[in-house]
């Protein structure tokens, strides 16, 4: 349902953040993340003029390259728009998120390299939600339907006990579905996926924490559950 009816209002401001996640040709995963800021009159920029209504007063893109263990093999990061000449200048300075994995802890990392005046205040904002983005895009069926064929066309998906298992999405191998699984990344990250709710009973029952935790464990031992998505 929408927002309620505001009061009498006058539109002066409007900033979007866009996501999105891509499957590469060479198996790694691309998410994109861009923010924009325009406003609806028009105002003044000492350095670019005058701007008019819609006119971007920031237009600034990051790319992060993943492996399937979400960690960071590549950065881009572009300033396109700015309100200081500045402003793109420390965009080389998102190379440092390489080599860090997205997951616990991910944006103490980022503040640590890039907070305070070591980075740009709106590229490191628009980690969180290009960081959550990545789970939507890596933790899917779709996501790992596409991984297990590249991995068959390339030659490296092993069909014995002998190799590393496909485990990159929900549904790994069934020799992979055995070991004791990793701690879902949305678990208690909001009331929805707190470990003794309906929704972590229903998808992830191995974590769940509710009075009935062992009943429900029991009673899924052995099956395979699938996330939706």
């Amino acid at each position: 349902m929408p927002l309620p009816p505001p009061v009498g209002r006058q539109h002066l401001h409007t900033r979007r953040v866009t996501c999105q996640g891509f499957f590469r040709e060479d198996g790694l995963w691309d998410i994109e993340g861009r923010i924009t800021d325009e406003k609806t009159y028009e105002h003044a920029n000492e350095w670019r003029g005058p701007l008019a209504p819609g006119d971007f007063i920031h237009d600034m893109s990051i790319r992060l390259t993943l492996d399937h263990t979400f960690t960071i093999v590549d950065v881009e990061t572009v300033t396109d728009k700015s309100p200081y000449r500045m402003c793109g200048d420390i965009t080389p300075a998102f190379k440092k998120l390489i080599g860090l994995r997205i997951g616990g802890g991910f944006h103490r990392e980022v503040r640590a390299r890039l907070g305070g005046i070591q980075g740009c205040t709106h590229i490191v904002e628009l980690l969180g939600p290009v960081a959550t983005t990545a789970f939507q895009t890596v933790a899917s069926r779709k996501a790992s339907e596409l991984n297990r064929a590249h991995r068959q066309k390339a030659g490296t998906l092993p069909t014995d006990n002998t190799g590393p298992k496909d485990n990159a999405g929900p549904k790994g191998d069934a020799d992979a579905a055995k070991k004791p699984r990793r701690k879902p990344y949305m678990l208690d990250t909001c009331h929805t996926w707190a470990s003794d709710s309906d929704v972590t009973r229903r998808w992830v029952p191995d974590f769940y924490t509710g009075p009935d935790a062992e009943a429900v464990r029991t009673a899924a031992a052995g099956k395979e559950i699938e996330m939706e998505g």
